[in-house]
C-alpha cells in the first residue's frame, strides 16, 4: 500500500491559525447570541440622542468659556463628545465580553480602588477643585472623577456582599453594606457632592429591599433616611442653600428657574437646531442642564421620547432579571439599572424645576469625559452580568423557598 505523501505547509499559513480564527468567530457568535441586544440598541439610541443634544448645547457653553486669549469653536464640545463616545462604545463592548465571574471580580477591585480615590480627592495637592467642589484626582495629564467610576462598582460590590446570605444566613450582610454606604456617603459629602450621595444611598436601599428584608426593618430604614435628610438640612450648608432656593422660588437668575424657562421655550416641537436663544443664558448647558436645551431646540415631544427610552431600558433589564436564578445576578443587574435610571430621574426633575439643583449629568446624554466612560463601562458590566444562553430554561430565583413558606 502506498503511503500518504508528507504534509508540507504552504507559505504564510501557521498551523492552528485557522482554528484560532474560527474560535474568535465562535466567541463573537456566542456573545451576540447571549447578550441583551434590545438593551444594547436602547443604549446606542440614547448615545445618538446625546450626540445631537451636545451639538445643540455646545455653542452656548463654548461662548461662555471663551476668553480674549482663547476662543472656542461653537462645536468644540461636540467634537470632544464624539471622541469620548467612540472610546466609551469600545469600553462598553469590551466589558460586555466578560463572563459573569470576571465582571464581579472587576467590579469589586474597581470599587476598592475608587474608594481609595475618594480619599485621595480630599488630600491637598492631589485633589482638584472646580467651582468649590473637590471631586477630581489630578493625574498630571488629566483628571479623574472617582465617584463616577465608583457608581457601577458600588452596585456590584453591594450585590456581592448581600448575596453572601445564600451561603450563610448568619452573616450580617445588612450592617456590613450599611457601614460601607455610610463611609462612601461621608466621603462624598466632604467633597461636597450631595446629589451623588442621594443616588448611592438610593441604590443601597433598593438592593437591601430586593435582598429580602422584612417590612418592619424597611420601615425603620425609611424613618432613618428621613431623619438623615432633616439633619443634613440643618448641618450641611450646601444642601440647605439649594433647598431654600428651591422652596423659596428663587430669582429669575437661579439655575433651576433658567432651566425651566429654557425647556418650555421651544414648545412641543422646538425652535430648531441652533435656533434657541434661552440656552445662551443657561449655565452648564452641555452637562447638567442639557435636557433643557433639548426641550428648547428639539421640543417637549423629543424630551418625552428620551424619557420613554430610559424607561424602556430599565424595564427591559428588570424583565430580563425575572428569569434569573442567581441572587447576585438579580441584585447586581437591578443595582446598575437603578443607578442609571435614578441619575436620569434626578437630572430630569431638576431641569423641570421639580427638584433642587444637584450638579448631576444626564446619563449617556450629557457631555462628559469620566462620566461617559464610567457609564459605558457600567453598562458593559450590566450586559456581561445579564448574558445568558437563550436555549437554557431556568427556574426563576425565589427569595423565599417553598419550605420556608409553610
Amino acid at each position: 500500500m502506498a503511503s500518504n505523501p508528507p504534509f508540507v505547509p504552504r507559505s504564510g499559513i501557521t498551523p492552528g491559525a485557522g482554528n484560532r480564527r474560527r474560535s474568535k468567530v465562535q466567541e463573537i457568535a456566542v456573545w451576540w447570541r447571549e447578550i441583551d441586544r434590545v438593551a444594547l440598541v436602547l443604549v446606542l439610541a440614547l448615545m445618538a440622542m446625546g450626540a445631537a443634544a451636545v451639538a445643540a448645547a455646545s455653542p452656548a457653553s463654548a461662548r461662555k468659556l471663551s476668553t480674549a486669549a482663547i476662543k472656542l469653536d461653537d462645536l468644540h464640545f461636540f467634537w470632544l463628545q464624539l471622541r469620548v463616545q467612540f472610546a466609551g462604545i469600545l469600553v462598553m463592548l469590551g466589558a460586555s465580553f466578560m463572563s459573569k465571574e470576571w465582571a464581579r471580580r472587576v467590579g469589586i477591585v474597581l470599587g476598592a480602588a475608587m474608594l481609595v480615590g475618594l480619599v485621595l480627592v480630599l488630600l491637598p495637592g492631589i485633589g482638584h477643585s472646580v467651582k468649590g467642589a473637590r471631586r477630581w484626582v489630578n493625574l498630571g495629564v488629566g483628571s479623574l472623577q472617582p465617584s463616577e467610576f465608583l457608581k457601577p462598582a458600588y452596585a456590584i460590590l453591594m450585590a456581592w456582599i448581600l448575596s453572601w446570605k445564600i451561603r450563610d444566613t448568619k452573616i450580617p450582610v445588612i450592617p456590613i453594606t450599611a457601614g460601607l454606604m455610610i463611609v462612601v456617603s461621608a466621603l462624598l459629602m466632604a467633597e461636597p457632592d450631595f446629589g451623588s450621595t442621594v443616588l448611592f444611598v438610593g441604590v443601597w436601599f433598593v438592593l437591601v429591599m430586593l435582598s429580602g428584608m422584612d417590612m418592619k426593618k424597611i420601615s425603620i430604614l425609611i424613618g432613618g433616611g428621613l431623619t438623615a435628610v432633616i439633619a443634613t438640612y440643618f448641618l450641611y450648608d450646601n444642601a440647605r442653600h439649594r433647598i431654600d432656593n428651591f422652596l423659596g422660588g428663587g430669582t429669575a437668575y437661579d439655575q433651576v428657574d433658567l432651566a425651566h424657562k429654557t425647556i418650555t421655550a421651544g414648545g412641543w416641537t422646538g425652535s430648531g437646531l441652533w435656533l434657541g436663544m434661552r440656552k445662551l443664558s443657561l449655565p452648564e448647558a452641555h452637562t447638567d442642564y442639557i435636557f433643557s436645551v433639548i426641550g428648547e431646540e428639539f421640543g417637549l415631544l423629543f424630551c418625552l421620547m428620551i424619557v420613554i427610552v430610559y424607561l424602556a431600558l430599565i424595564v427591559r433589564v428588570l424583565l430580563r432579571l425575572i428569569d434569573e436564578e442567581d441572587l447576585f445576578t438579580v441584585l447586581a443587574g437591578a443595582g446598575l439599572a437603578v443607578q442609571i435610571g435614578g441619575q436620569a430621574f434626578i437630572n430630569i426633575l431638576v431641569n423641570l424645576g421639580l427638584f433642587p439643583s444637584k450638579g448631576m449629568t444626564l446619563p449617556l446624554i450629557s457631555y462628559g469625559g469620566s462620566s461617559t466612560l464610567a457609564l459605558c463601562f457600567g453598562i458593559g458590566l450590566l450586559l456581561a452580568i445579564t448574558r445568558r444562553n437563550p436555549f437554557l430554561r431556568r427556574e426563576p430565583f425565589n427569595l423565599f423557598p417553598p419550605e420556608t413558606q409553610r
